[in-house]
């Protein structure tokens, strides 16, 4: 899947309530005027077959936002084998204006769960630029006698921001992951945790830090 994205507008909500950068840090450099354009998005893995992934910038150059409209692993009556982890790798290629770089601040998960009692379900999420070896991962776990929409936000240390390299080229790469064990549940049991929505899609946020070249 190919997806230009050059002018979007309205697209990006905020999940949180302030910048990592704030308290007594500096205040970090403005974005800048020009806009980010994401070139090309490919998208690989059974949790985002082809169509279902979509991307796009705000219109402040703050964030972006991917959009699932297919995301859900799932066990129980009527599961095949595989559908217990369900995965999207998302490669990015990001242009920024000229003298600036940008890092990922923050990044907010949402969706739905139902998991049975005894079940359990867990999401996974890293990126990382092209070439660099500094992959930042995170994973939340949610138990089972759960249902309803969850939240996560993974908010980055300022001092373990990994900015992309000035004057380079470097794609960006984000990898999900969504699993459901059926650990101790009925067997016919059916348990799901999604990261989309029968609504239009669930938003998945990136919030950006900028700072100049030198």
């Amino acid at each position: 899947m190919v997806l230009r994205v050059l002018a979007a507008t309205g697209v990006a909500t905020s999940l949180f309530g302030s910048s990592a950068l704030g308290g007594s840090q500096p205040p970090p450099p403005p974005p800048p005027p020009d806009r980010i354009v994401i070139d090309s998005v490919a998208a690989a893995g059974s949790g985002c077959p082809a169509g279902t992934a979509a991307v796009a910038v705000s219109p402040d150059n703050t964030a972006f936002t991917v959009t699932y409209s297919n995301y859900m692993a799932q066990v129980g009556p009527g599961s095949a084998p595989t559908d217990f982890r369900k995965d999207c790798q998302l490669n990015l290629l990001v242009h920024v204006p000229g003298g600036s770089t940008y890092a990922i601040v923050s990044a907010g998960y949402s969706g739905f769960a139902s998991l049975a009692p005894g079940a359990s379900g867990t999401v996974r999420a890293g990126y990382h630029f092209q070439g660099d070896p500094r992959t930042t991962h995170k994973t939340h776990h949610f138990k089972g006698g759960f249902n309803n929409d969850w939240q996560v936000t993974d908010t980055v240390d300022t001092a373990a921001l990994v900015f992309a390299p000035c004057g380079e080229e470097r794609s960006l790469g984000i990898d999900t992951e969504l699993q459901v064990d059926p650990g101790t549940s009925s067997p016919g049991a059916t348990s799901f945790l999604g990261m989309d929505s029968t609504g239009g899609g669930i938003k998945t946020v990136y919030h950006l830090a900028w700072k100049q070249c030198p």
